[in-house]
C-alpha cells in the first residue's frame, strides 16, 4: 500500500520522476517496516491509534461544548468532520460515542491530554495531527470564536506547541481552508487574485518576499509532514488518513496557485 501512495505524492510533487521515487521508497518502508518492527511493533502501533482517535474525539466534543452548550450547527460540523474522515459503521459509531464523552460535563481535558502526550511526548507530527483535527472542527464554521480559541490554546500549552507557533498554525489552517477541494489547475478571477494569491503564501507559511528556494522547501517540509506512510508509522489511525489527504492537496493547490503567479 505505502508504494502506491508514495507514487501517488511523488507525482504531486514533481511529476513522473518523483512518482518513481516515491514508488520505490514506499517499496522499502513497506518492506523495512515489517523486517524492522514485527508484531510487536504492530501491536504497539494498534495502541497508539486507539489513544490518538479518542484523544481527538473527545476534545472535539470538549471544543464544541466551549460555550456551554452544543447547538445544533456544532453537532452537523462534527458529523461533517466523522464523514470527512471516511469514518462508517462501527467506526463512526465510536467516533460518535468519543464525542459524545467529550460533551459530558464530567469529562477532563488535561488528564486526557496526559494520556495522549505519554504516545506523543518524542512524536512532533501527532501533536501536530492534533491540533489540525482540533482546527478543522473548530473552522468548520467559518471562524474559531473566542471560546474555542482558549480550549485550542490550552490544548497547544499542554502538548508543548507555544502561543506563537499556535497562532501561526491557525493562520496556516484558515488559509488552506479556502483550498479546500480545488484542483491544482482551478481558476480564479481577477477580483478575487489577490486575495488568494495572498492566502497562498499563508498557507504554505512563507511571505511573498520568499525565494523560489525557501518557497519550494517549505512546500516539501509540508507535503512531508502529511504524507501517509510518515503519519502511520508514527500511529495515526489509518482511517483518518483522509484529513492529511486533504490537507496536502490544499496545500498542493496553494503552491501551484504561488507557482504560476511567478512565471508571468
Amino acid at each position: 500500500m505505502a508504494k502506491f501512495i508514495g507514487a501517488f505524492l511523488g507525482y504531486l510533487m514533481g511529476g513522473p520522476l518523483f512518482a518513481l521515487l516515491g514508488f520505490g521508497v514506499g517499496m522499502m518502508f513497506d518492506r523495512g517496516l515489517k523486517q524492522a518492527m514485527g508484531f510487536n511493533y504492530g501491536a504497539q502501533r494498534e495502541r497508539i491509534q486507539g489513544i490518538v482517535f479518542e484523544t481527538v474525539f473527545r476534545v472535539m466534543g470538549h471544543v464544541a461544548k466551549a460555550d456551554g452548550r452544543v447547538c445544533e450547527s456544532e453537532v452537523a460540523q462534527a458529523e461533517a468532520i466523522i464523514a470527512q474522515f471516511g469514518l462508517v459503521g462501527a467506526r463512526r459509531d465510536e467516533a460518535i460515542s468519543r464525542f459524545k464523552e467529550g460533551i459530558a460535563d464530567s469529562f477532563e481535558l488535561e488528564p486526557q491530554i496526559s494520556d495522549f502526550m505519554l504516545v506523543a511526548k518524542s512524536q512532533p507530527l501527532l501533536r501536530q495531527m492534533l491540533l489540525e483535527a482540533l482546527l478543522t472542527m473548530a473552522l468548520a464554521d467559518g471562524d474559531v470564536d473566542a471560546a474555542e480559541r482558549d480550549i485550542l490554546l490550552k490544548v497547544a500549552g499542554y502538548i508543548g506547541i507555544s502561543a506563537r507557533d499556535f497562532q501561526r498554525l491557525l493562520d496556516m489552517a484558515m488559509a488552506q481552508r479556502q483550498f479546500h477541494g480545488r484542483g491544482a489547475g482551478g481558476q480564479q478571477s481577477s477580483a478575487s487574485r489577490g486575495n488568494e494569491l495572498k492566502a497562498a503564501y499563508q498557507a504554505i507559511g512563507v511571505t511573498e518576499a520568499a525565494t523560489d528556494a525557501e518557497l519550494k522547501r517549505a512546500y516539501r517540509k509540508l507535503m512531508s509532514q502529511h504524507h501517509p506512510d510518515k503519519l502511520i508509522a508514527k500511529g495515526v489511525p489509518e482511517d483518518m488518513l483522509k484529513l492529511a489527504t486533504e490537507k496536502a492537496q490544499e496545500i498542493q493547490a496553494a503552491y501551484e496557485l504561488i507557482k504560476n503567479s511567478r512565471k508571468k
